[in-house]
């Protein structure tokens, strides 16, 4: 049954956590998409896992039936911008793990602000300085839809200030030295 406040998992454990190969693939997804853990890479794999399966269910369904679910689930991804509104069930099965990662707000924030590095963007997202529309996100991992892409701005309580003008060092003049 499981704990009520939680009904299901979220994320699933690699079958072979420990191939060299695929260890170094992770730590790259991880430093080139700033996530905080492995554990935020696998809910990633379990979501596109789970939008794949729907697609080949989907795929094994007779034609009527097919014609009526395939428009509701390429609608939900075409919202959120995983594949384009022509989509065909191909082009789902073809998503990787970087397509779902690429729609999280911090990768949104990072290249929209061009900060210098996901943890920038992270750090200013979870510390309230990151908007969409009138609403503060505080959490990197919100899936941005492709309407709210253009609302993303920073917060207006947030003041970027200028660095201060350099202040020129003040010369002490030394009184002139008695000769005796």
């Amino acid at each position: 049954m499981g704990d009520p406040k939680y009904p299901s998992r979220v994320w699933r454990k690699p079958k072979r956590p420990l191939n060299y190969d695929f260890m170094m693939e992770d730590l790259n997804t991880l430093g080139n998409y700033g996530l905080k853990n492995k554990r935020e890479l696998w809910k990633a794999r379990t979501e596109l896992s789970r939008v794949r399966h729907q697609a080949r269910s989907l795929l094994a369904l007779r034609q009527e039936v097919r014609a009526q679910k395939e428009p509701i689930l390429m609608k939900s991804l075409a919202k959120i911008g995983l594949v384009k509104d022509d989509a065909t069930l191909d082009d789902v099965l073809n998503l990787a793990v970087n397509n779902l990662l690429d729609r999280r707000l911090q990768t949104i924030v990072q290249r929209k602000f061009t900060l210098k590095t996901p943890y920038q963007a992270r750090q200013a997202i979870v510390h309230g300085h990151i908007t969409i529309g009138d609403r503060v996100i505080t959490v990197p991992s919100y899936t941005v839809t492709v309407k709210e892409e253009n609302s993303i701005q920073l917060s207006p309580r947030f003041k970027v200030q200028a660095p201060a003008p350099a202040a020129e060092p003040e010369v002490k003049e030394e009184a002139p030295a008695e000769q005796s």
